[in-house]
Parts: C-alpha cells; sequence; structure tokens
C-alpha cells in the first residue's frame, strides 16, 4: 500500500511540474465563461399571461439568476458534484491525488476529480480532442476562472449552461419542464432529482427511467445527510416523496398557427427572436384561440358529412377574432389541422372574397348621396367585350332570376348581383375604384367585376378592411404583438393603429344594411341570441371560396372554407350555409366567455329616420327623381 501511495504522490508530482510547463505555453481564454452570454428560449403568452409557446434556436433554456437559485439546491448540487466547492481554488488537490490512487490501483481510469469549475470549463471553452491534453487543459482554465469569477458566479453559469435531459438546458429549464414549477417552488428531493441528471441525463431522465432517478436523487439527499446538511426529519420526508414528472413537449406551443405568425412579423426587426431569451405577449386569447379552432373544425366536418367525396386533404379553411376597434386580433387559426399543414391561410392564401365585398361599394355609394332607400335596377345586363375571349360579359344573379327596380337596402340584404354591377355603373367606375384605393385595398382589377369581389385577399388583410364598418368609419390596422421585453428587461410596447375614413354615421348606415343581411336576408345562419350581429355572406363561382365576415359591436369574425388547389366546392356550399354558422359558433362562446362584451349598436349623431328607413345629410331620402330612374330597353336588360 506504501508503494502505490509513493506511486500515486510521484505520478502528481510529475504532472504538477509537466502542468507548469504546459500552462506556460498555452493561450488561455476564459471569455466564454467570463462574458457569459448562453442562447435563451424566447417564451410567449397570450393576453392574460398565460404561456402559449417556449420558441429556442438549438437550446431550450430559460436564464435563473444566482439570487433565484434556492440556498438547498445549490447545497444538494455541491454535495453530489463537489462537496470542497467553497474552499479550493478550481482545483481539488486532495480529490486529484485520490482519483489518482484509485486510477493506478485498477489500472484504469476509473475515477474522475473534475470540480464543478472543471466541468463549466470542459462544457463551455474546450473541444472533444484527446482526453490527457483536454484535461489540462481543464484544470489551468479552472484555475484562471476562480481568480476572475466568485463562486456564486460559477454556480450561476454552471445551473444555467448544464444539460439535464429531455431537452432542457440549465435548471429553471428542468424545474418547469419535469415539475412545472419554478425554482423557488421545488420540494428537497426534486432538487435532487434536477442536480442527478447531468452526471447522465439519458439515463436517470425522470420522465424514462423513473426508478432510476428516484434512486439517484435518494443517493443525493443521502450525501446531503452524511454531510449533516439535512436532518433526519428532513432526510425521511425527502426519501418518502415521489415527484409528479410531466412528459411535456419541449415548446409546450398550443397556437402553431399564431406563433407562425408572430415569428415572421418579428423576425423582421429582431433577428435573435429565436435565441434571445425575449418574452413577447401577443393580443391573442388562447381561450378565445380554441374557440375558434374548435368552431373551425366543426365547420369542417360539416362539409364533410354534406360531401362524402370532398378530399380531406385538399378541403381547408381560416379565421380571424379580432376587437375592430383597436385592430388587436383575438385568434388567428390558419387551417383546420396545423399537423397535417402549417401554410397559413388566415394570413399567407389571397382568395377572392366574392360578394362579401359589396358592402364597400354600397358605402362608396351612400358616400356619393345615395341611401338605402335608392334604388337601382336588378335587370339582365351585357357587357361588350368583357367576357372570356372578347364575348360579352352576362352576370347573373344567384338563382337566375330579376327584381326590377330594388332598393339599396334590398339588394344588399338579399345580395343581388345585378344591382350591385348597376349601382357601379351608376356611381361610375373611376370614382369607385378610388375610393376602394382609399380603403386601403390594393390590386383592385380595373373592371366592373370588382362589384362581386373578383380579385384575391388573405383573412387578415380582409379583417383589416371591415373593421372600417364596426369601427364606424375607423380602420383599424390588425396587430399581434403587445409588449416585448428583452433579456436585460427593457421593453417595448405597441399601441392601436387606426385612421378615420368615412364619418361614422356613414359607416353606421351600412352597419344597419348589413344587420339586415343577417336578420332577414343571406346571413341569418349567422345570428346570435341576444347579440346585434351585422355581417355579409361571400360565394365566389362555381363555389370556390366561401365566406362570412360579420362583426358585433366590439367583435369581429372572418371565416373561409375552400379547396387549397381552388377546385370548386359543392354548390351547396357557400357563405350562407358553409361559414355562416361557424361565425355563429365562435361568437355565442364568446359571449359566453366574456357576457359583458357589448351586445347593441350605438347610433351615431347625425342618423336621421323617417318611416323606418335611414338617411343622413350625405345621404338624404330619395326624391322621385334622380337615382330611381335608369332606362330599360326593349330586351328588359341593359347593354354596355
Amino acid at each position: 500500500m506504501r508503494i502505490i501511495l509513493g506511486l500515486g504522490i510521484a505520478v502528481s508530482l510529475v504532472i504538477l511540474l509537466f502542468l507548469g510547463n504546459f500552462y506556460s505555453q498555452m493561450k488561455l481564454d476564459i471569455s466564454p465563461i467570463v462574458d457569459y452570454k448562453p442562447k435563451l428560449t424566447t417564451q410567449f403568452f397570450d393576453r392574460n399571461g398565460e404561456l402559449i409557446a417556449n420558441v429556442f434556436d438549438e437550446q431550450n433554456r430559460r436564464y435563473a439568476s444566482f439570487d433565484e437559485i434556492p440556498t438547498r439546491l445549490v447545497e444538494a448540487l455541491v454535495a453530489v458534484e463537489d462537496t470542497a466547492f467553497f474552499e479550493h481554488d478550481g482545483i481539488n488537490i486532495e480529490a486529484i491525488f485520490r482519483a489518482a490512487i484509485k486510477d493506478i490501483q485498477a489500472m484504469a481510469l476509473v475515477e474522475g476529480a473534475s470540480t464543478i469549475t472543471q466541468q463549466l470549463v470542459k462544457n463551455l471553452v474546450l473541444t472533444r480532442e484527446k482526453k490527457f491534453v483536454r484535461k489540462l487543459k481543464e484544470v489551468l482554465l479552472a484555475y484562471e476562472v476562480e481568480k476572475v469569477l466568485s463562486k456564486e458566479q460559477i454556480i450561476e453559469r454552471y445551473l444555467n449552461e448544464v444539460f439535464f435531459g429531455h431537452g432542457y438546458y440549465g435548471v429553471k429549464t428542468a424545474a418547469a419542464g419535469y415539475f412545472r414549477k419554478p425554482l423557488s417552488a421545488l420540494s428537497l428531493k426534486e432538487m435532487a432529482i434536477l442536480v442527478g441528471l447531468p452526471k447522465a441525463p439519458s439515463t436517470y431522465d425522470p420522465t424514462r427511467q423513473y426508478e432510476l432517478s428516484m434512486s439517484r436523487a435518494n443517493a443525493v439527499i443521502g450525501r446531503m445527510r452524511d454531510l449533516g446538511w439535512i436532518d433526519a426529519a428532513q432526510y425521511q420526508q425527502a426519501i418518502n416523496e415521489q415527484p409528479k414528472v410531466y412528459n411535456d413537449t419541449l415548446t409546450q406551443n398550443k397556437a402553431p398557427y399564431l406563433i407562425d405568425e408572430a415569428l415572421k412579423q418579428l423576425s423582421a426587426t429582431i433577428p435573435d427572436i429565436k435565441s434571445g431569451g425575449y418574452k413577447v405577449t401577443l393580443t391573442a386569447d388562447l381561450r378565445v384561440q380554441k374557440i375558434a379552432e374548435n368552431a373551425l373544425k366543426d365547420g369542417y366536418n360539416e362539409i364533410l358529412k354534406r360531401n362524402k367525396n370532398a378530399d380531406e386533404n385538399v378541403l381547408n379553411g381560416a379565421a380571424i377574432v379580432s376587437n375592430p376597434l383597436t385592430g388587436e386580433i383575438l385568434a388567428l387559426v390558419g387551417g383546420v389541422d396545423y399537423a397535417k399543414s402549417s401554410y397559413n391561410r388566415a394570413t399567407q392564401s389571397s382568395r377572392q372574397p366574392g360578394s362579401s365585398f359589396k358592402p364597400f361599394v354600397y358605402l362608396v355609394a351612400l358616400n356619393q348621396g345615395f341611401s338605402p332607400a335608392s334604388k337601382v335596377a336588378d335587370v339582365a345586363m351585357a357587357f361588350e367585350g368583357m367576357g372570356d375571349g372578347g364575348k360579352a360579359w352576362k352576370p347573373k344573379n344567384y338563382g337566375g332570376d330579376f327584381a326590377g327596380f330594388i332598393t339599396l337596402k334590398d339588394a344588399l340584404k338579399k345580395s343581388r348581383n345585378l344591382a350591385t354591377i348597376s349601382l357601379l355603373v351608376d356611381v361610375g367606375f373611376n370614382s369607385v375604384h378610388s375610393k376602394l384605393d382609399g380603403f386601403g385595398f390594393r390590386n383592385i382589377p380595373p373592371n366592373l367585376s370588382i362589384a362581386l369581389g373578383s380579385f384575391g385577399i388573405s383573412p387578415m388583410d380582409y379583417s383589416e378592411a371591415y373593421s372600417l364598418f364596426a369601427g364606424m368609419g375607423n380602420i383599424a390596422k390588425p396587430y399581434l404583438i403587445s409588449d416585448i421585453t428583452a433579456a436585460d428587461g427593457s421593453s417595448s410596447h405597441f399601441a392601436p393603429n387606426i385612421r378615420e375614413v368615412v364619418p361614422a354615421r356613414q359607416a353606421y348606415l351600412i352597419v344597419d344594411m348589413m344587420k339586415a343581411v343577417v336578420n332577414e336576408g343571406t346571413g341569418r345562419r349567422a345570428r346570435v341570441p341576444g347579440v346585434e350581429i351585422a355581417g355579409k355572406t361571400g360565394t365566389t363561382n362555381n363555389n370556390i371560396d366561401a365566406w362570412f365576415c360579420g362583426f358585433s359591436p366590439e367583435l369581429e369574425v372572418i371565416v373561409w372554407y375552400g379547396n387549397d388547389d381552388n377546385t370548386p366546392m359543392r354548390r351547396v356550399e357557400g357563405g350562407g350555409l358553409t361559414s355562416a354558422p361557424v361565425f355563429s359558433q365562435i361568437v355565442r362562446e364568446y359571449k359566453k366567455l366574456y357576457p359583458d362584451t357589448k351586445s347593441t349598436f350605438s347610433v351615431p349623431s347625425g342618423v336621421k329616420s323617417s318611416g323606418g328607413v335611414l338617411y343622413t345629410d350625405i345621404s338624404p331620402l330619395p326624391q322621385k327623381a334622380g337615382h330611381d330612374t335608369v332606362e330599360i330597353q326593349e330586351n328588359e336588360g341593359l347593354i354596355f
């Protein structure tokens, strides 16, 4: 035994002499440890403070300052990893001698002597080079680190850097992931589980090897008792505890379409959004998001029930729920199943709005002096050279009938295509086109088909345009990001972006007309008991797109269904049957969740009524001549 001890001392002396020579030649760089800036997970929260998702680049890590780390957790770590941590200068000479003797006895490397400081060095600055050279560097760098950093700083870096298995980097992340607890709420047993993981994260992962993990934790607790750091009662209580362990996904993403859109918006200005440790609060409400997701899926299932031959992989939908007075997005659903398709139809698609676009044409007309009681011709008409191949374009009403002279209110209520085109001609195409540009519409085609919504727009952009009505003449730009707090504590707040477009009294005339659409017209399935609803259905040619765009005084919902490949749905599928019930379901559930939401529209000043007909100074009641006069040709149609 004396020979072995002497040999061990001799070997250790040789090593120390070699270290002195090696130290003088080695270029030291401990800046990654001193200026520790790890990649941190960004967290997204809803407007109520509920976590929506963790987003990270390479490592899922939430940072914990030393003050956040419980003293008992530090004791557990030191007990199992480096009992003399607070006494040595980065290198435990006694442990090195002890390890050297055991290695010599076994004629193999059976015991290490790494301190916590050495482990930190190994994790942060050393590469996978030959073990002997790496070990020398590890020892020397640990000594340098101890000259610069305090013990508390070393512990803080270690517990934030080390891998705890299951994709968790750092003790704060592991505590939240395994136990759904902040560090301050951990029990002694849970702390022991955590500090026992770095030695072999996969082996002791409590979600996969619960009994092994408990055994390792009990060893840690036993070590603390042997050191006198806990008493017998504390020891027994910890040994007996069987903590509940959660096997959560790393991202915990509860609303992937929402998060995708938020990341898209933030990435443009914050390059490190996935690794900078930001806390992002969205305007969205997770409960409303779930309501919208369920309603959209229910509507999708109803379509499949009506058509057993529908292609489930092609049929899809989208919905956006917002506050039209502020532009805050409360829910954003880009499809019926994110797992099948991450394509966000709410923001990325461009679909024809069909008849849901008509209210904007009618609003222009009202601002030009028409009133809801003004009449237009709902008759057959043909437009030479506007059809395919230079042929005449002969638009039709749904059903193919004609109503003759019809009031604007009735024309919108019944979604009369021919009456709307007549109105566009009466007002003047150039005038309407110019005003639509002022409403924010882009790429409007230069022909009369715009009366029927013959252009592409995303549900997100459409929700902005539709806020013009519930906003009583104000357009609120949709926004999803409410607040951002950086890792250093600095923060940014985003406010509504609202612009006035038309007088409130004029917007209300359209709102009243759109209430009739829901109460008596094509949007009857959108009705919600006890809530005033205004809106418009939209169905494009061959039933390719089905929309319902509607609102109550403080809530706006845009719903769309269609096939991703732009093939037709069955003829029965349209805005009234397909999308309006989904709107109604969302608003009904929202009202249950927030019963104090305003349910009736306020009438702006300047709106007058005569015999139940609304009018304003800009849109006076019609006289017997004027807008009512349209020349009817012998064929009872109009030729242009």
